[in-house]
């Protein structure tokens, strides 16, 4: 069976893995730490991940654009996506990126719903998970989106 994780990358990470785990990873930067410390507790999660239950695809969130005011956030995705790519590379774990419409409407039907809808759709998809937050619920559909795209072999 391939061993799929998802990740909504951010200071707040979604995560879901194909072996049923999923949940929120915080990667914010402490008091006197320098903002390479993220990148650092990122790789730690990844090998972590890759020890315990082991990792032959990564798909995340590829998000390309940012709203007015939310630059900062698109820089610190692409910095987590360079590391990402990096460690798949280094692991020989292949990757995808998926973008935010193509996992909303994979979610909902439409590609331009907002977190609160993705939220309730994951809740109602996987009632017995608890999913915590819109970060969470949309690792759990990259998840699901891969899962259907590369099947369960």
């Amino acid at each position: 069976m391939k061993r799929i994780l998802a990740l909504d990358l951010a200071t707040a990470t979604g995560w879901a893995h194909s072996a049923g785990a999923s949940g929120v990873y915080d990667f914010s930067i402490r008091r006197d730490e320098s903002s390479g410390m993220r990148l650092i507790r990122l790789i730690s999660k990844l090998n972590e991940l890759a020890k315990s239950v082991g990792v032959d695809l990564v798909v995340f969130e590829a998000a390309r654009h940012a709203a007015p005011g939310m630059q900062g956030a698109l820089v610190v995705q692409a910095e987590l996506q360079g590391v990402l790519k990096s460690w798949c590379i280094q692991n020989q774990v292949e990757f995808r990126g998926y973008s935010p419409s193509e996992i909303k409407k994979h979610a909902c039907g439409k590609g331009n719903v907002g977190k609160d809808q993705m939220l309730e759709a994951a809740e109602k998809q996987w009632p017995d998970v608890n999913v915590e937050d819109h970060n969470q619920a949309d690792a759990l559909w990259m998840l699901d989106l891969a899962m259907k795209e590369y099947g369960k072999c």
